[in-house]
């Protein structure tokens, strides 16, 4: 949804830093979520006796709502006012966080994290949104430039203090992670509701409710096809019943958006090459982004015994790549064109996501993981903001917003599908590589409690090690495919003339 930014500002000028406090304290909040619960989840697993398949759960049932509903919120700030939407999403994610840190079984959890998802579906398009509706066009810069900074801070840190605190206080320091939480959010929205007025809301607009209500129950039977409740891979018959029915909704869903008066997801752009080739790319490179970050710390925890603070420090080059070498990247991209930038880059991931996959039986966390993950962090570097430039010069200057919103959707979707499909992937395999040890009771990502002998030991982090390596492998294909499309689809520019390679991808 394009924002009406040209407006006056909202918020009067005293006020304005509460409302850049406010966004940073709700960004942090889902930064931290989505940056240290995949190194928590191994604690978590042991904690609650969790299986597989509730962990990716775990995972997923928040990934879910928030990938399905988050154009949605994104229309809701414009219809009923920013400050209302977005203080009801952060409302949302604290309370839901609350229950998640105090949640008793498995099943409690999952349900907590579906309820984290609908907030952040309210409260993520809010965030940078109501910072440029609350700030002059001449200071806005700024403000975002500050919440980006604390947004990189947050995602450089929050494994490494994560890490450590899992190391010290032990499994159960894993809801730590849902109850930092209750203070940010409870500033957040006293700042929010004591210091900023509220925004006039934009009458006129109507919510999609149909579609979202079509995509949610899509995505969700497609989730239940590949990722069964009970966990484990599931049977060929579960997969076609309901993966059979969510691909009949997401027809439905799409017959409904080319007919919608006001639709969530203008389905006229994908005949954009420039934009459809931005979204196939995402998708496959977020997909073996998401199923590598999620299951990497498992086979590092629960295969090779690494504590949680080995694990945060190996993952730290990848986030100070990417915040230190995307502005570099930005500038590159600019005068290459992002075709070339994205194709490199997806390129270097790929190599990385090989590498792991080599590197998995040598169970090296400091020669064989860290360089890697340094690796695939400037890979990403190159990716992240020529891929933003992308998405936003492939369409007309008032649809940026939307733009945005949809290649968002489309990344989050991505990772919830990587979750479950490989989850039933590295089951598979592990399954397998126990051989006669099949029937014990030995688990992907898992510790096994009390440790069995050594034979049984060698061969369970062999299971291990070969389960991870196929998912590394299959997100190195993946990876490899991003590069291609970009190259084919993506502008480039010929350095003598600044000429855009090809004509065809030209904004229409």
């Amino acid at each position: 949804m394009a924002r009406d930014t040209s407006s006056a500002p909202f918020c009067p000028p005293h006020n304005r830093i509460y409302v850049l406090v406010a966004a940073i304290l709700a960004s942090s909040m889902g930064f931290i979520d989505g940056s240290v619960l995949s190194i928590a989840t191994p604690a978590l697993r042991a904690d609650l006796g969790a299986s597989l398949g509730d962990a990716q759960w775990v995972s997923n049932a928040y990934l879910l709502l928030l990938s399905a509903l988050l154009l949605l919120g994104g229309a809701a700030g414009d219809r009923f006012g920013l400050r209302t939407v977005f203080g009801l999403g952060i409302g949302l994610f604290t309370a839901s966080s609350v229950a998640a840190a105090l949640a008793p079984s498995p099943l409690l959890l999952i349900l907590a994290r579906a309820v984290q998802g609908l907030g952040a579906a309210l409260m993520v398009p809010g965030s940078l949104a109501i910072i440029a509706r609350a700030y002059p066009r001449e200071e806005r810069g700024a403000a975002i430039g500050l919440w980006s900074s604390f947004s990189s801070l947050t995602t450089i840190m929050g494994p490494v203090v994560g890490g450590l605190v899992l190391t010290g206080l032990g499994d159960w320091s894993w809801r730590l992670v849902f109850a930092i939480n209750l203070p940010l959010g409870v500033i957040a929205l006293s700042l929010l509701y004591l210091k900023v007025p509220r925004d006039p809301p934009q009458a006129g607009r109507r919510l999609d409710m149909v579609g979202g209500g079509l995509i949610t129950l899509a995505l969700l039977f497609i989730a239940l096809g590949l990722t069964p409740l009970a966990g484990g891979a599931p049977p060929a018959s579960h997969v076609g019943l309901f993966c059979g029915s969510g691909v009949l909704l997401l027809a439905a869903f799409l017959w409904w958006e080319a007919r919608a008066s006001d639709p969530m997801l203008p389905l006229r752009h994908f005949r954009n090459v420039a934009f459809s080739g931005a979204q196939a790319l995402t998708f496959a490179l977020y997909f073996a982004l998401a199923a590598v970050t999620f299951f990497l710390p498992m086979a590092m925890i629960g295969g090779w015994g690494a504590t949680a603070a080995e694990v945060s420090l190996a993952f730290l080059p990848f986030g100070v790549a990417l915040t230190g070498l995307s502005p570099l990247a930005g500038r590159l991209s600019d005068r290459f064109g992002p075709a070339p930038m994205i194709a490199v880059g997806s390129a270097m991931v790929a190599a990385a996501f090989a590498l792991l996959g080599l590197a998995a039986p040598l169970e090296s966390i400091w020669f064989g993981v860290l360089p890697v993950v340094a690796l695939m962090g400037i890979g990403m570097s190159a990716v992240v903001s020529p891929l933003s430039t992308a998405v936003m010069t492939s369409v007309a200057d008032r649809e940026t917003g939307l733009a945005s919103g949809v290649n968002n959707a489309v990344a989050r979707v991505a990772g919830l599908l990587a979750i479950a499909v490989m989850g039933g992937a590295a089951t598979i395999v592990f399954e397998r590589g126990l051989g006669a040890l099949a029937d014990m009771p030995l688990h992907f990502g898992l510790l096994p409690d009390p440790s069995p002998p050594p034979d049984i030991e060698s061969v369970r982090r062999a299971a291990s090690n070969a389960a991870f390596s196929v998912i590394a492998y299959s997100a190195a294909a993946l990876a490899l495919l991003s590069a291609g499309i970009a190259w084919l689809t993506q502008q480039r520019k010929r350095r003598e003339d600044g000429a855009v390679r090809p004509s065809s991808v030209r904004r229409r």
